[in-house]
């Protein structure tokens, strides 16, 4: 079994309500914005035809298509994506990734804050 990724960057805003001090509340009412890098990792058998698990050109195809729903985008306005949250953003990498490649295996998304979320099923 092997495990290939690729990660991409994209910017964008948003607002968030939290279940914080109203001090530290306002700021993430106000719309915001982040620099966010995201990791895509596909596993599986190498295929006995190419030797690969996935062509990384085809995943850096599906990551494009992702990528241009989120870079410069108001999050709060992404369709599918709710809440837009570390978690949500990862379900919804993942979601998007694994309708073109069912060997996606798991998402993660951070934010230069050291912030970080990963996202894998359980089987």
């Amino acid at each position: 079994m092997f495990e290939l990724s690729q990660t991409f960057t994209f910017d964008a805003a948003h607002t968030l309500k939290r279940q914080v001090s109203p001090e530290e509340a306002a700021g993430s009412r106000r719309i915001h914005g982040h620099t966010y890098t995201a990791e895509v990792i596909v596993a599986g058998d190498r295929q006995p035809d190419s030797g690969m698990v996935v062509d990384l050109a085809v995943l850096r195809e599906v990551i494009a298509g992702i990528r241009s729903q989120l870079d410069h985008h108001f999050l709060d306005e992404v369709a599918g994506l709710g809440a837009p949250t570390l978690e949500n953003l990862c379900v919804f990498i993942y979601a998007q990734a694994r309708q073109a490649l069912p060997q996606v295996a798991a998402v993660s998304v951070s934010r230069a804050a050291g912030d970080r979320c990963t996202y894998r099923p359980r089987a």
